[in-house]
């Protein structure tokens, strides 16, 4: 699918930005695609958020993600914009066990949606979220920051969707507070790449 974007200051450039995005959003990781008799499961679960949440953090971009449940340790962090046809850009097939955050939106902490991206296998085999199905409520994620801070973050949802029927609102709108969203790939092979989305909701706690 192909939209257009124009570059305008502010708020109301990054939410043009996410809406075109959002266009996009059904082959998020279109280049993911692995054992084709494997089908990635996980159970939709969630909790209430907390009631009070963390101080927002100031803008520095995220150099390094951990996921210690699912073994992921991983940096550079890489950065993605959009395609010149528009869509989401995502980290290249030789560089799957790397995660990317989408530059167009907020960074990691500060308030409102962060966004990363990471491939669950690609045709070369296993990529960084391969251990997936492991992670679950309550489970920490933390991304290293430029400015040398920590956000530390606290999953609060899992969801996981056909990429036809993809939450953007739920994912993409704005947050009164900093929260991430993590996507990765799940579901069967389907013409060569897995149908679903696998979304973490996760709410910073320091």
């Amino acid at each position: 699918m192909t939209t257009s974007t124009t570059s305008r200051p502010g708020r109301i450039g990054r939410t043009a930005a996410l809406s075109a995005l959002a266009l996009a959003v059904s082959g998020v990781l279109s280049a993911c695609g692995g054992d084709p008799g494997l089908d990635v499961r996980m159970d939709n679960a969630a909790i209430r958020p907390a009631g009070q949440a963390a101080a927002p953090m100031k803008r520095s971009e995220p150099t390094r993600v951990q996921i210690p449940s699912a073994g992921v340790d991983s940096g550079p962090v890489l950065p993605l914009g959009l395609t010149g046809d528009g869509e989401l850009d995502v980290p290249p097939v030789d560089k799957a066990d790397k995660a990317g955050w989408f530059t167009k939106g907020v960074t990691p902490g500060e308030k409102g949606p962060a966004v990363l991206v990471a491939h669950y296998d690609t045709a070369r085999g296993p990529a960084l979220m391969k251990n997936v199905k492991k992670m679950k409520i309550g489970d920490v994620i933390k991304v290293g920051r430029a400015d040398g801070s920590t956000a530390t973050f606290t999953i609060r949802e899992v969801q996981q969707v056909d990429k036809k029927d993809f939450p953007t609102d739920k994912v993409y709108g704005d947050t009164d507070r900093p929260e991430l969203r993590l996507l990765t790939c799940g579901g069967p092979i389907v013409d060569g790449h897995r149908s679903d989305n696998i979304v973490f909701y996760a709410d910073l706690v320091k």
